[in-house]
């Protein structure tokens, strides 16, 4: 099947999967092995949504850390005194230029479109093409990751979808912010960043995130809330985020303690 066969099946499918004209849209994708040009999704989506539709995106920098997966991949096999030269050189995090190549090919062709919109926090940005992506991206506090002083609670509040485009619940971002609600409140950890300058590191207090489960989670949703279908040999999945938010805080409330 070729690259513009794939587009035409993605298009019809986010008709048939039910993407709300208008609404506000939030996606991970992984596209490798699809025979899909990012750009290519990036139009069909934007397609989808019609001119008054918000396509946003995790645009995280995950490796702006001490402690995240991704940094530690970067700094496997050094001695300490190499991972302190290599923390001392690490370049603040731009808004405007600093790649977010780790979440996939959709997600840099959407932060690098004419146009785009990013938020401003310095580990779990997000950027959005649209005409609320402004309004939705904005005010994204340094001292919160994904809670509700976050986009999040911003997209939920509008009342978005969440497209899982051949990925599973296991990245889907919307989970986290039912952490941050659940009942009793999650504990707290230390975070830290480089920002305003080449190797300028600051530390904040926030949740504790904890994305192991989300697999099982996104699993147990009741059908009615998950529509899906297949691209390319892997699943999509399309999630109303807010009743989805709010059963996984629920069943988190239940048994995380």
């Amino acid at each position: 099947m070729t690259a513009f066969d794939e587009s035409a099946e993605l298009s019809l499918m986010l008709g048939k999967l039910g993407v709300r004209a208008g609404g506000v849209l939030m996606v991970h994708a992984s596209l490798g092995g699809s025979g899909l040009r990012a750009t290519d999704v990036r139009d069909a989506l934007l397609d989808a949504l019609g001119p008054g539709g918000t396509l946003v995106v995790p645009a995280f920098t995950q490796e702006n850390s001490r402690t995240s997966r991704a940094h530690r991949a970067r700094t496997v096999g050094m001695t300490e005194l190499e991972r302190e030269r290599f923390r001392a050189s690490m370049p603040a995090f731009d808004p405007g230029g600093t790649p977010c190549t780790a979440m996939g090919m959709l997600a840099e062709c959407v932060r690098t479109s004419p146009g785009a919109v990013r938020s401003a926090h310095p580990q779990t940005s997000m950027a959005g093409l649209g005409p609320r992506a402004a309004e939705l991206l904005d005010g994204h506090d340094p001292h919160c990751l994904l809670g509700e002083r976050s986009p999040l609670a911003r997209l939920y509040e509008a009342r978005a979808q969440v497209l899982l485009l051949r990925v599973g619940f296991e990245v889907c971002t919307a989970f986290h912010l039912a952490e941050y609600r659940t009942t009793p409140p999650r504990p707290e950890r230390t975070y830290h960043c480089v920002v305003g300058e080449r190797g300028n590191w600051v530390s904040y207090e926030d949740t504790a995130l904890d994305d192991s489960d989300f697999a099982a989670l996104g699993g147990r949703l009741p059908e009615e809330l998950v529509v899906r279908g297949r691209l390319a040999g892997k699943e999509v999945a399309l999630v109303e985020m807010r009743p989805a938010v709010d059963f996984v805080c629920e069943q988190m409330s239940g048994y995380r303690h």
